[in-house]
C-alpha cells in the first residue's frame, strides 16, 4: 500500500466515525450510535468522542445554526472494542442561538458528557490575536512519523494509520525532551487525506484534532516524555470555541501553552491559527498528570 492510499483510508476510517447512525426521535431526547477507531491502547480517543457529540448535537439543528462553543467533561475510559451512544437533549432554542446537552454512554453508563451551544452567525465587532512570529513553515518541519520511524520502526507502524500528519516544531515528546523545558509549544497539523467541503465535518475535525497534543505543554515543562516509565496522563475536561471557519485538510499551527500545574492537574491552553494567519479556535483542557517520583 502506498502512502498516498494510507492516508486516504485513515481518512475515510475517521469519516466512518463520524458518519453516526440515528434512532427515531424521543419526545424529550434524541439517540445516535457510532463506531470508534481501533486504538493501541485499547481505550477510546479523547477527540473522537468530542467530534462524534458534536455531529450529533448538529443533526438536530438546521445547518445555518453554527457551533461556536463546547464545555465537556471525560468521565469514563471509553472501549474502543464497543459501540457508543449518543442521547441529546435539546435544551433551548432561540432567535439567535441553541443549546444541547450530549451524553455518549457505553455499557449503560456516560462515559462522556457536553454542553455546547450554536448560533445564527452574525455581523459584529472583529478581532484576533495574532498568530506567534518565527514559527518555520509546515514542509521546513520533519514530521513525527519520521522522527519516531527513525527511532522506534515498530511503534511507528502502530501509528501509520492515524489520520493526521503532526509536526511537532520544537520535536516531538516520544521518548525525550529535546531543547529548553518551557510551558508552550507549537504543533502543524492536518488531515492526510481531503474531506469533504461540508462545514459541520470540518468543524468537527477539528475538535478532533484539538485533543491532540495540547497536554504536552504541560510535560514539555518538566522535561517528561510520552514514554517516561509511570507516567499516567488522562484528560478531565475540554473546552473549545470555534471563532471562524477552517479547513481541517489544510495546514494549521496550534500554539499551546500551560499556565499552571498542581496538586496532580495540569491546565493547557490553545489556539488553532489557519495557515494565512486567521485564529480559527481556542481550546482548553485540564488534565490529570502522574509523574514518577523516583
Amino acid at each position: 500500500m502506498t502512502d498516498d492510499e494510507r492516508a486516504r483510508r485513515s481518512v475515510q476510517t475517521l469519516l466512518t466515525v463520524l458518519d453516526l447512525s440515528s434512532s427515531e426521535a424521543r419526545t424529550t431526547e434524541d439517540i445516535f450510535t457510532g463506531v470508534s477507531h481501533p486504538m493501541v491502547t485499547g481505550r477510546v480517543y479523547g477527540g473522537q468522542v468530542l467530534a462524534q457529540c458534536l455531529i450529533a448535537a448538529e443533526r438536530t439543528l438546521p445547518e445555518e445554526r453554527v457551533a461556536h462553543s463546547m464545555h465537556g467533561y471525560f468521565l469514563r475510559p471509553g472501549d474502543a472494542d464497543q459501540g457508543i451512544t449518543f442521547s441529546v437533549d435539546r435544551i433551548h432554542d432561540g432567535r439567535s442561538f441553541s443549546t444541547r446537552r450530549v451524553q455518549a454512554f457505553q455499557n449503560g453508563v456516560p462515559i462522556f458528557s457536553m454542553i455546547a451551544s450554536f448560533q445564527d452567525e452574525a455581523p459584529g465587532v472583529e478581532h484576533a490575536q495574532p498568530l506567534p512570529e518565527g514559527i518555520p513553515a509546515p514542509e521546513d518541519v520533519v514530521p513525527d512519523d519520521v522522527i519516531l520511524e527513525a527511532v522506534d520502526p515498530e511503534t511507528a507502524r502502530l501509528f501509520a494509520d492515524r489520520p493526521a500528519d503532526i509536526r511537532h516544531v520544537d520535536g516531538p515528546l516520544f521518548f525525550e525532551v529535546s531543547g529548553e523545558q518551557v510551558a508552550h509549544q507549537a504543533v502543524w497539523m492536518r488531515l492526510r487525506a481531503p474531506l469533504p467541503d461540508d462545514p459541520r465535518l470540518h468543524r468537527a475535525a477539528l475538535a478532533y484534532l484539538s485533543d491532540t497534543s495540547i497536554q504536552e505543554s504541560i510535560l514539555r515543562r518538566h522535561g517528561v516524555a510520552w514514554g517516561t516509565p509511570g507516567l499516567k496522563v488522562a484528560s478531565l475536561d475540554h473546552a473549545m470555541w470555534w471563532h471562524r471557519f477552517g479547513r481541517a485538510d489544510e495546514w494549521m499551527l496550534y500554539v499551546q501553552e500551560s499556565p499552571n500545574a498542581r496538586g496532580g492537574r495540569g491546565l493547557a491552553n490553545g489556539r488553532i491559527y489557519s495557515r494565512d494567519s486567521e485564529l480559527l479556535a481556542s481550546v482548553a483542557q485540564e488534565v490529570m498528570v502522574r509523574v514518577p517520583q523516583d
